[in-house]
């Protein structure tokens, strides 16, 4: 017990934190400097791993938030009272595949240096079966379903491979600011590709086709983009890790992420942080699976005037995450995101009091403004409460309390909605509940420890 209170009491000198309004030397480079032996991180890098943002986000902002999601509900389950909790169980199934599958999976590539390797599969998966959405129409349920659990999966074990190798990339005092340039390009994305495909909708009538089918059509867009925007990430990033030898690396992978998850690391800040993550993203995962669903279901937009909405959410959320990713390096983490999930709040209660038009935009530039910021500031932190090493590990517990988070916000709407004969308001004001609990377990974490512990881990 004493050389444990002496190891936590260097490490907390180690990591003091100068008094409020001193002087801190700014970091003059993003790049991490690795030791001897370790090929040096290139400029290029960056750039490669932050276009990732950009490749896969056109996948989530039109499959899950802008199109695909409204289509599912109103063209493939023909509008019935159970489209809604059918789309948001579908969501659930694939983010519990990934609840189950990314912790083995981050700390099996630790071990063996293979995070590139399933990025790469993970990606081509998503890819192509975002592709076949295309040929989903009506009542073709069962098949728009599976390829919706197939595809998100993947997404969300690539978005966590992806995460895994921000440390490697960045110095410890730059990651927000690395993290936020990474979500602003991934909301530029989002935004090309929302914009062609309404693009292609709008042109439907020209070109003598259904707007049904334009819909469908713009999977292929979508998956076209991503495999483009993606080949910088699969060329120029490289691995660092090197494979451990040790024999029988999936048990040995299960006993890390076991003691990872029973805190015998003392970690405890990053697990009361995992846990505040779990809650505040329900309310942002539930934001972007029913977006579109919301605003025609409840609101009477068209698909048109959806994507034109979300378009522009799109751009307030890359503002945010540029915008508090470079405030996150100076303000600090935890403050950075407690406004944020401050900001949630306040969206949230906005578009529940009124159904003006006006309202209606302020409420949702407002949300993506902390979409932006919520998202980069908590996986920064993640980061930044990281111990060497275990890189893709806690990485893949990040994604587990993400993708858990999926699953109880999503569905947990849809079942209120369906249970409510269809009242959408309802469920938006439960979903606020989220982002409160949130804030309540954001104010237990304590970063400077969870920093000063992660460096004797």
């Amino acid at each position: 017990m004493p050389s444990q209170l002496a190891r936590e009491a260097a490490a907390w000198k180690a990591a003091a934190v100068p008094a409020a309004g001193a002087l801190v030397p700014r970091p003059l480079a993003i790049r991490r400097q690795h030791p001897a032996g370790v090929p040096p991180v290139a400029r290029r890098e960056l750039w490669a791993w932050a276009m990732y943002d950009f490749a896969n986000s056109g996948y989530t902002t039109v499959v899950i938030t802008a199109v695909f999601n409204a289509y599912f509900v109103a063209v493939v389950a023909g509008g019935a009272s159970w489209g809604t909790l059918a789309w948001t169980a579908a969501l659930s199934l694939s983010y519990a595949l990934v609840v189950i599958s990314a912790p083995l999976l981050g700390a099996w590539a630790d071990l063996r240096a293979r995070k590139k390797t399933l990025l790469v599969a993970t990606s081509v998966v998503c890819i192509v079966g975002t592709a076949a959405l295309a040929a989903c129409g009506r009542g073709e349920v069962a098949l728009a379903v599976c390829l919706v659990v197939i595809t998100n999966t993947a997404y969300g074990t690539g978005e966590n491979l992806i995460a895994a190798f921000l440390p490697e990339l960045a110095d410890r005092q730059a990651m927000g600011r690395l993290s936020g340039y990474g979500w602003a390009l991934g909301y530029g994305g989002g935004l090309l590709v929302l914009a062609l495909c309404l693009a292609w909708i709008q042109g439907a009538a020209a070109r003598g086709a259904g707007t049904n089918a334009a819909v469908a059509e713009t999977m292929l867009i979508t998956a076209a983009v991503f495999l483009l925007a993606a080949l910088p990430t699969f060329l120029l990033l490289r691995e660092r890790a090197r494979p451990q030898p040790a024999d029988g690396v999936l048990r040995l992978a299960w006993d890390r992420v076991r003691s990872a998850l029973s805190g015998s690391h003392g970690l405890r800040d990053l697990q009361r942080f995992m846990l505040c993550i779990v809650c505040y993203q329900a309310g942002v995962a539930t934001v972007i699976a029913i977006a579109a669903i919301y605003t025609q279901q409840a609101l009477g937009f068209t698909t048109a005037q959806s994507i034109r909405l979300i378009l522009v959410v799109n751009v307030a959320a890359a503002v945010g995450a540029l915008a508090f990713g470079r405030v996150e390096d100076r303000l600090g983490h935890r403050a950075t995101l407690a406004v944020a999930l401050l900001g949630w709040l306040l969206a949230i209660a906005l578009l529940w009091v009124s159904q003006s038009v006006v309202a209606v935009w302020l409420a949702a530039n407002l949300a993506g403004l902390c979409m932006g910021a919520s998202q980069s500031s908590g996986r920064a932190l993640v980061g930044y409460l990281c111990p060497h090493g275990r890189e893709a590990e806690v990485f893949g517990l990040w994604g587990l309390a993400v993708k858990l988070s999926s699953i109880i916000g999503p569905l947990g709407y849809g079942l209120i909605e369906w249970l409510s004969g269809g009242n959408h308001r309802a469920a938006l004001l439960a979903t606020g509940a989220y982002f409160v609990l949130g804030l309540v377990l954001l104010a237990r974490v304590d970063v400077r420890r969870g920093h000063a512990l992660a460096a004797t881990a």
